[in-house]
């Protein structure tokens, strides 16, 4: 991977590209427009660049809308690589004009990221101190007392982020009951997961069930930060279980660690918000620029916070 990371910025450029692209359909009530240009641009940037790129995880397929397909080759030819992208996490928060969605991307040496099933998947992520104390099938009450102790903290000051669903009434209340405080999420859980493993966030635990891409999106990050991310597919009906048992799921009940999800220890992760959020701020436009603000991840557990200010041509008609 030392070629890909030679390309890490390059990659950055990627889902800048496509931030900037779907920030123009912010609170337009659009989301398949703000996703098909997002997966126009990172297409487009992709092809340009000096590698021989395979999608893994695309999106766009549980909703029909525009993808990036799996099994899609990309790039002009260089080091091989696995990606994963979704060129708009959280289209609901774009359309809507909401905080935390991001265009973001995972890439790993061939064969190293999870080819997940478009399916649901019962999450768990902590950071590094964290890491060690929990587990997905440990209690609520017993997950939420082992990252407070980890952290050093009442359990009164610990924060769970639940995506805000009618599934999660008991996981919630459970939360509650131990004293914990909770953040509900309407959308795009990748960004929460991995703000769990970046202290500044104030975000220490997230829990629930999310998309399975997703899930494989987010553990990349955690485990380039040393953090602990634990799935377990939940298909929503037969149709979902038995796609995922085709593609070599055979006990769909067992516990995926963050070494199942991601098997390369040369990972990168990078994404770029598109609206404001708990790790990046969202495009902001002046004059004729824009400024984006990045987060790049290495393995090696380098984090690098990147703003950069583009030039803009002319603006599209409205």
């Amino acid at each position: 991977m030392a070629n890909t990371l030679d390309l890490s910025l390059d990659f950055v450029k990627v889902t800048e590209s496509a931030a900037l692209a779907a920030s123009r359909w912010m609170g337009r009530g659009e989301r398949d427009a703000a996703d098909g240009a997002a997966v126009e641009r990172m297409r487009e940037a992709l092809g340009n660049m000096a590698i021989s790129g395979r999608i893994v995880i695309g999106e766009g397929e549980r909703d029909e809308a525009p993808m990036l397909y799996i099994g899609e080759e990309l790039g002009r030819g260089g080091v091989a690589v696995d990606i994963a992208v979704d060129p708009v996490e959280g289209t609901n928060l774009v359309a809507n004009g909401l905080p935390n969605s991001i265009a973001v991307m995972a890439i790993a040496e061939r064969g190293g990221l999870l080819h997940a099933p478009d399916s649901y998947m019962k999450k768990l992520a902590v950071g590094s101190k964290a890491a060690p104390y929990v587990h997905i099938d440990a209690p609520v009450r017993e997950n939420l007392e082992a990252v407070a102790n980890a952290l050093e903290k009442p359990i009164n000051d610990i924060c769970a982020v639940i995506l805000d669903r009618p599934r999660h009434a008991d996981l919630i209340r459970q939360v509650r009951e131990a004293g914990a405080r909770i953040k509900l999420i309407s959308d795009g859980d990748v960004d929460a997961c991995i703000a769990t493993a970046i202290e500044s966030t104030g975000i220490h635990i997230a829990m629930g069930t999310g998309g399975a891409p997703e899930g494989v999106l987010a553990a990349a990050a955690i485990k380039c930060l040393g953090g602990n991310f634990m799935g377990r597919l939940e298909p929503r009906n037969d149709e979902e279980a038995q796609r995922a048992i085709a593609m070599g799921f055979g006990n769909l009940d067992r516990v995926l660690s963050i070494d199942d999800l991601v098997k390369s220890e040369n990972v990168m992760f990078c994404a770029t918000g598109i609206t404001d959020g708990d790790l990046m701020h969202g495009v902001r436009f002046f004059g004729n620029h824009a400024r984006t603000h990045s987060i790049l991840v290495h393995a090696s557990g380098t984090v690098r916070f990147i703003e950069s200010v583009h030039r803009l041509g002319a603006r599209p008609s409205r």
